[in-house]
C-alpha cells in the first residue's frame, strides 16, 4: 500500500482502525489490537474499551501477531474473532456471524459469499490450543482452516464485502467508492 493501513481514511473522521474498533465494540466484543513495534504509536488511536498490545516480532510474519494477541485473551473466552484492519465489515455482518456461531455451537464460523469463504473468522474456546500452535512455516490459520474445514459453520451472506482484503491502492479506492 505504501502507507500504514491503520491510518487510511474510512468514512467521516474515521480511519480503518477506528472504524473496525467501533464496529467490534458495537457488536459487544472487546477488541484486542495487536500492533507491530513499527506502528506502536497508533495506540493513541485505539478507542476506549479496546485493548492494545505490541508485537515486537511482527517482522517475522502474521502468525506472531496472532500468537501475541492470544497471550492477552482471557482463558475463558466464549468467542474469539480474528479480523485484520484491512478487512473492514459493517456491524450487521459481525452480528449475523456472532448469532450463527452462538446458535450452532460451532468450533469455527466463517462468512461466505457465493460459496467462497471470507472474513472474519470466529472461534470457539475449544480451538484455543490449536490457535496457540499455529506457525508461520505451516501457514498459520490456513492450516487450521484446512484441518477443520469440514466442521466450519459457513454462513452464506449476500454481501461480497466479506471477501474484501484491502491490499492495493486500487482495491482501497474501489472500496471507498462502494461504501
Amino acid at each position: 500500500m505504501g502507507t500504514c493501513k491503520t491510518s487510511l481514511p474510512w468514512g467521516e473522521g474515521k480511519t480503518l482502525l477506528t472504524y473496525q474498533l467501533e464496529q467490534w465494540l458495537s457488536a459487544g466484543f472487546t477488541p484486542l489490537v495487536v500492533l507491530g513495534s513499527h506502528n506502536s504509536y497508533k495506540q493513541k488511536d485505539c478507542l476506549p474499551g479496546s485493548l492494545t498490545v505490541i508485537n515486537p516480532h511482527a517482522n517475522n510474519g502474521k502468525t506472531t501477531s496472532l500468537l501475541t494477541g492470544l497471550q492477552h485473551i482471557p482463558s475463558d473466552f466464549e468467542v474469539l474473532a480474528i479480523s485484520a484492519v484491512d478487512q473492514p465489515r459493517k456491524l450487521e455482518i459481525y452480528q449475523i456471524l456472532l448469532q450463527a456461531h452462538t446458535n450452532n455451537l460451532a468450533l469455527i464460523t466463517a462468512p461466505t459469499y457465493k460459496g467462497q469463504m471470507g472474513h472474519p473468522l470466529l472461534f470457539n474456546n475449544k480451538m484455543r490450543s490449536h490457535l496457540q500452535n499455529i506457525r508461520e512455516e505451516t501457514f498459520g490459520l490456513r492450516q487450521i482452516i484446512k484441518e477443520f474445514f469440514q466442521v466450519i459453520y459457513k454462513v452464506e451472506l449476500d454481501n461480497p464485502t466479506v471477501l474484501v482484503d484491502i491490499n492495493t491502492p486500487e482495491i482501497y479506492k474501489e472500496q471507498l467508492r462502494n461504501r
